[in-house]
Formats: C-alpha cells, structure tokens, sequence
C-alpha cells in the first residue's frame, strides 16, 4: 500500500533523515549534460520558458506558466533538455565542494562492513538470510538447514541479476510451501512495475512463467503450483487486480478472484502465520479490511470478513480458531480483541482483550502458541509486553536507552521460544536480539558494526518537549558529538521532518550521520503532527483541514531549540522528503529567514494541482488525507498552503531539491516546476539547485553505495553553507 511516503515511507524518509547506509537510497545523479570546466566558469541558472496554463474549478482561475514541463512518457525534448540544463548547472555550483564530497563519500563507504550477513530468519524448513560481499552493490540471498548456516547455498544472487542495468530492484521474494521453488519481482526502471519471474531452487534454472505490470508480491497456495499476485493499472499505478497464477500456464490464463473498483483503497496480499489462510488487505487512509481465502483449496474465493465501514480500520492474526484484531471500533488508540473465526462475520461477536486507552496507542501484536505479544506507543516512546497465554501473566521488555526504536521481525514460527526484535537508538548501532518468551532473557545475535574509530560514548542524545505556537508540546529527539556541542548557541543544526500519514520517525542510529555530528553539527528530529508519536490523535491533528498544525509545529521547533541554545540562529539547516518535501516548501515560504539551507528530496509540492488529478498515481487514495479538493471547502484549504502555489516574491534559504526521472510516487514535474517558480520569484541570491536523476525514481538510486554518492553530495552541500569547508 502505496502513499507518497510509502513503506517505507517509512523508508525513504529514513534514508533521508538518517543518510542510512542500508535501505531506500536518495538520487545518484548521473547528468547527461556535464560540460567541461572552462565552459561552465560564468554558468547562469536555467531559465525556464513561461506558457500560461489556465485551470478553473470553483469558479476560481489559476494560471501555471509551468505546466508544460509535464511529460508523462519521459521523453520529450525540451523537457528532458531543461533537466539537463539544471544538472550542468547544479554541477558547475557545487563544483568547489567536489573534494568534500569525495572525502564524505569515502568517510560514509569506510564505515560499513564490507563484508557483511543479515541474521538468519527461520520459515518452514530453512533459515533464510542475506550476504553483501567487497564492493557489490546488491545483497545474496542464502538460506540453510539450520542457523549456523552448515549447508548454506544460494538462492537469489541479485548482483548478477542487476548486470547490465543502471537501475535494478529485486522485491518480494517468497518460496514455496515445499521449498523447491522461489518467485521474485525485478524492476529495471524504477516505476515500481514489477515482473514476477518464478526459480527452480532444484536446478537453479527460471520457469517460462512471467507475468508482466505487477507490484512484485505473491502469495503460495499450499499446492507449490498455484500463487496469487495483484497486477497495477499502469496509469495510476494503483494495484487493484488480485489474479490466480498457475505455474506453466501463461498469464492471459490467469484467473481474476478480486477487482477493487474503490479507487481510494490500496490493495495488499498476506498468508496467515499457520499458512492456512491468504489475506486479501484492503486500506485506505482511513479505512481498512480484509478478504480470507482457504490456502488449500485453489478454487476458493475471497470473502470479506465483514463489510468495509468507512472509519473503520482492523488488522487480524490467526491463532488456532481464533482472531486476534488491532482495531479502531471504539477506541481511538485502538484495542485489541478476539473472535471465533467463525463468527468474526458479526462485530458484535469481538471481545476486548487489551482495552483502548486515551494515553496508550496500541501498535500492533505478535503471536505464538503460547505468547501473545503486543507493542505500544506512550508519550512517544514504544515498549513491547509479552503475555503468557495460558496463566496471563505479563511481562515488560527493558532496554538501556532513555530513548530508542524497538520494533519485531522474522517471528515466522507460531511454535517458537523466542522473540526476533530489532532495537536502536540514536547512539546505539542497530542490534537484532533474540528475547527468550518465558524469561525475557535477551541473547545479542548482531549489533551492526562501524567500521573506524566509533565509540558510542563519544555521542549523546536528548528527548525533550517543545510548546508550539497553541500551547502543544512537540516532541523532539537529538543527537550530538560530546566534545564538539557547547549548548552555547554556537552549533550548526539540523532539523529533519516528516509529518504525514500517520509515518511516526523513531529515534535510530546512522552511522553516515556521524560525518555531520563529527564536524560539530547536531541532529534532530521533530516528532511533528501528522505522524502517531504521541498517539491517533497527534496524527489526526496534522492532517485534512488541520495540516497546517504539521507546518507550525516544524518551524516552532526551530525556533525552540535556538532559543535553548542548541543551534547557532544563522546556521540552522532543515531537511525532508517526499510529502516531508511539502514540509520543506510550506516551511520555506511561511519563515524562510530561520533557514540558512534546505535539503528537499522528491517533494511533493503541487498539492492542488496533483490532488485534482485522478490519472496521477496515489490521487485517489489520499483524499483521506490531504482531503479532495472537488470540495471547495478542501480546495481552498490546500490552495492556502500548497509550496508551488504559494510561492511569493520574498527571500528564501539556499536549496538543493532533488528528484528522479521516473519517479513514481511525487512525479519529476512537480520539483521541475516548483524550482522554476522560485527562480522567477525569489528576490536573494541564494542557491537553488536542482539535481535530478536520469535513472531513478521515488527511491533514488539502486545499490548499497551509490547511494552514498547521493547522501555526500546533501551533506557537502549544507557543510559548505554553514562554513565547513573538509
């Protein structure tokens, strides 16, 4: 399920925030018009051509000189010129931070471990894990009879799999009940159109079957012949197609079992843990469901557990013959409850396990035979409790930390002893510990390794409350080097952000981040409104007709942390993506002089003109958000604060904004356009670079260190503002 921040959004925003060495990359721009050096000595910005574009709605009149930059095939002439005018000419700006870059570059790329293994997860008869060797770009994928990896051999080797392709994704890799066969979505253009293709793990050959203009996921039935997969309309992009796939049959074969003809509903697919049922996941921003077909039978169809409710959101998990629902039926924080399978039809058949609390939000659960364990978020802070099952008895995970991120994974096994959790802090590397379910013993399995002279108690971070401008208290999380951070009013900052889609940004470690806290920056994230830190109602209060909450609670944290000194006024820096990009923009234009720079990555910040257009990818499915603006009410609302509308005669701070060619979350054009409204309209000489991506799309670049390229060149740009020089 899609949005613009994605899962992800959680990711790339996390790559953005933390310049994460793993995970969803920014941009690697390659230009396609670098000129030589004597050529670009007196370089002038793109100017770009004005041709009215009027549109009306409301009987309001709104012209957009920059219209014509849209290009939905990507290949029009004078578009892709301008782009390439606006690389040069970022290149020619930034050229005197080259070496900077460079030595970032090889700072950020010494620090991670080469050679490197994932902890082996256990699912069905195998432990599956991931490799990443010397300087290849990709993971292996490897699994083994037992967790110490004795007979150890490849599955999926996606460096050989990406030869040949500037861009290369491998998704959604799942094998077979019998664990003979192997189904995996590639994409080689970054458009998040995925080709399933099908591996003998037997004999290491591809089957004939491939099915084209999927989302790259699938789902076994228990037969080893048949999976389910959901295909995406290729305009909007939205997966609404759930097929039946039988191997060495040929896709127009294949069966359709769900169309969703909502458009404001994302689809999902999923197997329940016991893999006796398959889980059709509907959601949408303020809604959600679930359709359940029999696994064993591969003529079944799907049937709705209960009927969709609008403000109605549930999450169900099987365990025997009962359902374990997270759910908002009658209670804003969510509560969890149980119901015969059977009768699960009837709401009024759910029981309260864990009531709603109004201080408490309830996150999710996982289950075993005998444990039941859930995950809470309080004052901001997540916690996770396991429940013996049978006596009921309860007990409370610790951890050192004052402040951290705790989430599971890889529980694959309902009869296992043991919990999976991945536990970090801003100062604590990422650790994957095994929790022993009766004792809450903690066995340390991995802590990710910094390579080079990192010494944790070198660093420290701070969580504190800061009252925005209505007298709420915004939480904030910081990090800084010791001996370089004097809270004296001195240190550069910055300050990340997100604020939308409920996405809540943990408080994690990043090991590139430490070439900034090294040079004496400190680092923090406001926990903005918008996202669920302190709870449903933190995010319902930073969305539809109160967005702007989301806005002012970024610049009164800035505004906060100057005056308690923990950055100097005139070297305040601000940074965010995708609808955090729209964070940039509306903060740019409502206090642009607390800023001295901005790094704003694939934002979205055509807010009106994107949302009054349902051919976009994910227009539809977030009216429950940004709201739709066929209403005037909503319409003149985002009208109000929409970056590119909004766009003034004013000063405002240096900017680098970046975006990929084929992105296809926030589309090129939109950056494209914004960029070329600001040139027109602002009135400093401040920077605005532009850097896009040939390439790429929504999550930049592919591969483990050419995203390093990416987070070098954000990072020279804002220490070369704030007068760092090396």
């Amino acid at each position: 399920m899609k949005t613009r921040q994605s899962f992800a959004l959680a990711a790339l925003s996390l790559a953005i925030l933390a310049g994460c060495n793993k995970a969803p990359e920014q941009n690697n721009i390659k230009s396609e018009a670098v000129q030589s050096e004597a050529a670009v000595v007196n370089v002038t910005a793109p100017v770009a051509n004005k041709i009215p574009f009027e549109m009306t709605i409301h009987g309001d009149t709104r012209t957009d000189n920059y219209y014509w930059m849209r290009d939905d095939e990507r290949k029009d002439a004078a578009v892709i010129a301008h782009l390439n005018a606006e690389n040069t000419y970022t290149d020619a700006m930034l050229k005197h931070t080259k070496a900077l870059q460079t030595t970032l570059f090889e700072e950020l790329k010494g620090r991670i471990q080469k050679d490197d293994d994932s902890v082996p997860t256990k699912s069905g008869d195998y432990y599956y894990s991931s490799q990443t060797r010397g300087d290849n770009e990709y993971p292996t994928y490897v699994r083994s009879s037992d967790d110490k990896g004795t007979d150890q051999h490849v599955i999926l080797d996606v460096n050989e799999l990406a030869k040949g392709h500037d861009y290369f994704a491998a998704t959604g890799l799942s094998v077979s009940p019998n664990g003979h066969l192997l189904a995996y979505g590639e994409d080689t253009v970054s458009r998040r159109i995925y080709s399933i293709l099908v591996k003998d793990l037997k004999t290491g050959k591809l089957l004939e079957d491939k099915l084209e203009g999927t989302d790259g996921d699938i789902v076994w039935a228990n037969d080893n012949k048949t999976f389910y997969y959901i295909k995406k309309d290729l305009q909007t992009l939205l997966g609404y197609q759930v097929y039946r796939h039988t191997l060495g049959t040929s896709q127009a074969q294949d069966e359709l079992v769900y169309e969703e003809t909502n458009t404001s509903y994302y689809t999902g697919l999923g197997k329940s843990k016991d893999k006796q049922e398959i889980y059709i996941w509907h959601g949408s921003t303020n809604a959600s469901g679930v359709s359940v077909i029999d696994a064993n039978d591969v003529k079944a169809q799907p049937k709705r557990l209960i009927e969709r409710e609008e403000n109605l959101e549930y999450d169900i998990a099987k365990l025997g013959d009962t359902y374990y629902i997270v759910t908002n039926l009658n209670a804003v924080n969510f509560q969890l409850m149980t119901v015969d399978k059977d009768k699960a039809h009837d709401k009024a058949n759910w029981q309260t396990l864990i009531a709603a609390r109004d201080d408490i939000k309830l996150e999710g659960i996982d289950l075993f035979t005998d444990h039941l364990v859930y995950k809470e978020r309080e004052m901001g802070q997540s916690r996770l409790t396991i429940r013996n099952l049978k006596s009921g008895d309860e007990q409370q995970l610790s951890f050192n930390d004052s402040s951290y991120m705790v989430s599971t994974y890889g529980n694959n096994e309902l009869d296992s002893e043991s919990l999976r959790v991945y536990y970090a802090s801003m100062t604590t590397p990422g650790s994957s510990y095994d929790i022993d379910l009766n004792s809450t013993t903690k066995t340390l399995l991995k802590q990710q390794q910094v390579i080079g002279d990192f010494n944790a108690d070198n660093y420290a971070s701070e969580r504190l409350f800061i009252t925005a401008r209505d007298g709420v208290k915004v939480p904030v999380s910081l990090v800084y080097r010791k001996d370089k951070f004097k809270k004296d009013g001195t240190n550069p900052l910055l300050q990340y952000g997100y604020g939308s889609y409920g996405a809540t940004m943990d408080p994690s470690f990043s090991s590139s981040r430490l070439s900034l806290l090294d040079r004496g920056f400190v680092f923090a994230i406001a926990h903005i409104r918008g996202s669920q830190m302190l709870g449903r109602p933190w995010y319902e209060d930073g969305k539809l007709l109160n967005k702007k909450n989301t806005f002012n609670d970024f610049v009164d944290v800035t505004k906060g942390l100057v005056t308690q000194q923990y950055g100097a006024q005139d070297k305040i820096f601000a940074m965010g993506g995708s609808a955090g990009g729209l964070l940039m923009g509306a903060v740019a234009n409502q206090a642009p002089e607390l800023y001295q720079g901005m790094v704003a990555a694939v934002p979205f910040v055509d807010v009106v003109t994107t949302m009054l257009d349902a051919s976009l990818p994910l227009t539809t499915n977030e009216y429950g958000e940004w709201g739709n603006p066929d209403d005037k009410l909503y319409y003149d609302y985002m009208l109000s604060y929409s970056p590119y509308d909004q766009v003034s005669k004013q000063a405002y701070p240096n900017m680098l904004v970046t975006t990929g060619l084929h992105d296809s979350q926030v589309q090129y054009f939109e950056p494209a356009k914004w960029v070329a409204k600001l040139r027109e309209f602002k009135t400093d000489d401040n920077k605005l670079l532009f850097k896009i991506d040939m390439e790429a799309g929504h999550g930049g670049a592919s591969g483990r260190f050419k995203s390093l390229q990416d987070t070098a060149l954000n990072y020279a740009f804002i220490l070369d503002l704030a007068g760092i020089k090396k």
